[in-house]
């Protein structure tokens, strides 16, 4: 329950920390493997069950942060499985960034999770990229108003 003026309900911390631990093992399992076959069937079995479980809740708050923090992950598999920094800047070129932009970021230096949440990786893989490969997200399944 929340603590506003007309309570409402939300999915505790536990709950949420084990969604995370339990798609953490799905991804460290989908390193080396077609990103549409993991999320079609390994990752929206378990997103669509906690979704359907939680669609009570009427927070936005905490299925927002969850979407955000497994396109997140998924970019971060992306990153990993282009493994060099030609492969790197010649899809984020495909991908649609402009060449320069491409190569400055593929060649950063940085580390995975951090190249997943910057700007050129949410570029190269906008949400709508997601949908296309049939990712549930959890803010339109719980459809709170």
């Amino acid at each position: 329950m929340t603590m506003d003026k007309e309570p409402r309900l939300r999915a505790s911390s536990q709950a949420i920390q084990k969604l995370k631990n339990r798609l953490r093992a799905i991804f460290r399992r989908g390193r080396g493997r077609n990103i549409g076959q993991l999320i079609e069937k390994e990752l929206n079995p378990v997103i669509r069950g906690w979704g359907n479980y939680f669609s009570l809740t009427r927070v936005k708050k905490i299925p927002e942060e969850l979407d955000f923090w497994i396109r997140r992950k998924i970019r971060c598999i992306l990153w990993r499985q282009m493994k060099r920094v030609g492969t790197r800047g010649t899809r984020l070129v495909k991908r649609g960034l402009q060449e320069a932009r491409a190569w400055i970021s593929a060649t950063n230096g940085r580390g995975p999770w951090w190249n997943a949440g910057a700007s050129h990786m949410n570029e190269a893989y906008p949400l709508s990229y997601f949908n296309k490969l049939g990712l549930v997200n959890l803010t339109t399944k719980l459809a709170i108003s």
